[in-house]
């Protein structure tokens, strides 16, 4: 082990060195640095996140970037099996930092939507961690982070029992735990949606709550799938099915670019779903076709800078950027930002 011997800080000690740390870096470096929030515990990451945000320009990629491009996913998905976002019904397995994070941007893009409360957009979402479904009775003993997710129903200790009561039009996996979303739950799945919505997003492929031929084969090839770690095509009846990968990678480029290009001060939760809106808005009927609700990754370069100039626009529309004038072009300035890898030629 290289780094210090010695325990690590906990408790008073911890946030004394990270207010101490923080105070630092934007004294140096001005509140326009970007500080990423990176691999945090649970018990700290949501507490910093709520902390920090409101007195620096900080993201985590664990809750907001994942957030956001699963949020994508599900706007992209839904051009598929069709209805608003509001009128699907979500389960998450595994009600950790992405879990909760990923719920929580539901319900904002859903209250943007619809204009109504946060907390009635929260109704729409359930999760079920490693004690069973997170309902009001159990309210008492639950980590700050899980309670807004309470909802009233009876104790529900397996994901099939809560499957088969609940009945979700989406079904979310972030527990890191592999094969969870079982033949029987992907079958309950599909036996009341006609296309159920899947995405196993736990990695590496080992820890995949199932795989994409699983979710295709045991949903008779209905299933609207993206997972987390990359999966070959899956054949099925005689059509090839590409699976989209819902990989971080499509947002958090362009995000930090559009933070910095704008000189905004605070990331704002529009500025997320603006990122995602974007993401999903690329996903064309041709990769619909092939069973992908991502748009190929090929792609990346321009995706990131229309999601960076799409970021920018919020943080300009709501007077949080600070680079005047703006441009009038933000996706041409994006790209103009971007470091292009090749040689110059000299000759």
């Amino acid at each position: 082990y290289i780094g210090l011997r010695q325990r690590r800080a906990t408790g008073k000690e911890y946030h004394e060195l990270m207010e101490e740390f923080m105070s630092a870096v934007k004294q140096i470096y001005g509140e326009k640095v970007l500080i990423q929030f990176e691999d945090f515990a649970n018990h700290n990451a949501f507490d910093l996140l709520a902390k920090y945000s409101k007195s620096h320009l900080v993201f985590n990629d664990d809750i907001q970037g994942t957030a956001s491009v699963v949020l994508a996913g599900l706007l992209s998905s839904l051009k598929v099996v069709g209805g608003t976002l509001a009128e699907h019904t979500y389960l998450f397995l595994g009600a950790g930092e992405a879990g909760t994070g990923i719920a929580e941007l539901i319900a904002l893009e859903i209250s943007k939507q619809t204009k109504a409360p946060i907390e009635e957009c929260r109704k729409k979402v359930w999760l079920l961690d490693s004690k069973g479904l997170i309902v009001n009775s159990r309210k008492e003993s639950l980590q700050a982070f899980k309670k807004p997710w309470a909802h009233e129903h009876e104790p529900v200790t397996t994901l099939l029992d809560a499957v088969q009561s609940i009945k979700p039009t989406v079904l979310i996996g972030t527990s890191g735990v592999g094969k969870t979303f079982t033949k029987e739950v992907i079958e309950a799945m599909a036996s009341f949606n006609e296309r159920p919505v899947i995405f196993s997003l736990s990695n590496p492929t080992s820890h995949s709550e199932c795989t994409a031929e699983e979710a295709y084969n045991w949903s008779q090839g209905r299933a609207v799938f993206a997972s987390g770690s990359p999966f070959d095509p899956v054949e099925y009846n005689g059509k090839i099915h590409v699976p989209g990968q819902s990989n971080n990678a499509y947002i958090f480029p362009g995000f930090g670019l559009g933070v910095v290009i704008s000189g905004a001060v605070r990331v704002h939760e529009d500025m997320l779903l603006a990122a995602s809106e974007t993401l999903a808005d690329q996903a064309t009927q041709e990769n619909f076709e092939k069973g992908s609700i991502f748009p190929p990754f090929t792609n990346i370069r321009k995706i990131s800078a229309r999601i960076a100039a799409s970021v920018a626009a919020k943080a300009y529309e709501l007077g949080l950027a600070t680079r005047l004038p703006q441009p009038r072009d933000l996706e041409k300035y994006a790209e103009s930002c971007m470091y292009t890898p090749v040689y110059r030629s000299y000759r």
